[in-house]
């Protein structure tokens, strides 16, 4: 696939009311139903979606469960889910189209100069119930 979406998973959830709402009683409900909604937006689209969220853990862990499935990755524990997002976009914007979905104006700002596109948690969701 020539397109790559980069979703910073918690501004979507916390930009999204109905996810935030979720968040707040099911975290894990919450991160699992933006995967539903990212996944079925991959599957009927032109894009690779990678899900990013800020995690707790040592290591970088990628959760990849089908070759159908989005790639949703946390962060390691000393590092921030904008900087796995940044470290992707350096090292594939020449390659691939990628699109970067979040409402924090600095990792917005910072993808901008590595050749990524950027879009707002909004403009994404116009995206996904486009297809």
């Amino acid at each position: 696939m020539d397109k790559v979406l980069i979703v910073d998973g918690h501004s979507a959830i916390f930009s999204t009311e109905y996810l935030a709402e979720n968040h707040l009683h099911d975290q894990r409900g919450a991160r699992l139903e933006l995967v539903r909604e990212l996944t079925g937006f991959q599957d009927v689209s032109d894009y690779y979606v990678v899900l990013v969220f800020d995690g707790k853990g040592e290591t970088l862990d990628s959760e990849i469960r089908q070759d159908k499935d989005i790639l949703v990755m946390y962060s390691r524990a000393n590092q921030s889910a904008d900087g796995v997002i940044e470290r992707i976009v350096a090292q594939h914007a020449e390659k691939f189209a990628v699109e970067v979905a979040s409402n924090d104006r600095y990792v917005l700002d910072t993808i901008s100069v590595f050749g990524a596109m950027p879009m707002s948690i909004r403009r994404m969701w116009e995206l996904v119930e486009s297809v």
